[in-house]
This record gives C-alpha cells, structure tokens and sequence, in this order.
C-alpha cells in the first residue's frame, strides 16, 4: 500500500475511534460519516461548502502544531529524570525533530476528482467512504480494529 494511502486511511480514522490507551474502537458507517462531515466542516473555515489548497494546509499545519506540542510535553516529561521542571542540556539535546511542512496534494490527488483544486463536501465524502468501504472488508457497516490491522493501520 502507498505511504499516500496509508495516510490518508489513518486520517479516515477519526480521532474519537481511539479509546484514551490509543487502541482503535469498531467504527459504524454511520458515525464515521458523521465523523468526517465534522471534519470537512472544520477544515471548511470559509464556510463555502469547498475545501481549497489554503484551508487544507491552514488544517494540516494547526495539527502538525498541536500534534508536536503534545510530543514535546510528553517528551518533556519523560526527559526530566528529576522531576525538577527542567532539562540539562544532555536532556535538552535529545529533542529533535521539527514538524512536517504541510502539503495538500496528497489529499487534493485523492479527493478533488473533478480536479479544480477544491473539495466539495461530496468529493470527500465520496473519497472517505471508499476508503471505509476497503477497510469494511466484511461489509458489515463496522470497521473494526482486526479490519484496520489487516489493512496496516496500528495506531
């Protein structure tokens, strides 16, 4: 399966799927459509019902953002042997990696089948479900974690 794909299958995966230890939960069609619909929503900043290069990358740098500085807590965390709130600079050097820089093409390739550099609430719900349709290979309306683990998604 291409790293493309690959991510965009996590993506499809809501956050609300995963219980608080980061196992994924089984997920009905019609929560993940709703799931998505309020993602489409959030991306959609300008309210206009399409999905342009701008608001994608707006979306993916606020994640990255908030992603990295969850990492750096948790990281921070785990670094300060002595508790005392602050690191050496032996602990300070094992921090690294910077956030990625955002990139809408992969989710513009996938979703704007029309290929006018948007994405309609249609198209992505159109993508998003073919995606939870792969990953449904029992097409019993639910995905579940032995679904995801065979379709490579282990987070």
């Amino acid at each position: 399966m291409s790293r493309i794909i690959l991510a965009l299958a996590i993506l499809a995966i809501p956050a609300m799927t995963r219980a608080q230890t980061g196992a994924i939960k089984p997920i009905p069609r019609a929560q993940f459509i709703a799931e998505m619909d309020s993602q489409f929503r959030t991306i959609d900043t300008d309210k206009n019902g399409q999905l342009s290069r701008a608001e994608i990358e707006q979306y993916q740098k606020a994640s990255a953002d908030a992603d990295a500085k969850a990492r750096n807590r948790a990281l921070f965390a785990e670094l300060d042997a002595n508790n005392n709130g602050q690191l050496s600079a032996s602990e300070f050097a094992k921090l690294t990696a910077p956030a990625p820089a955002a990139d809408a093409q992969p989710m513009l390739i996938q979703e704007d089948s029309n290929r006018d550099g948007q994405i309609s609430m249609v198209e992505h719900r159109s993508a998003t479900l073919a995606n939870f349709d792969r990953l449904d290979t029992d097409r019993n309306g639910v995905v579940t974690p032995a679904e995801m683990k065979a379709a490579g998604i282990s987070r």
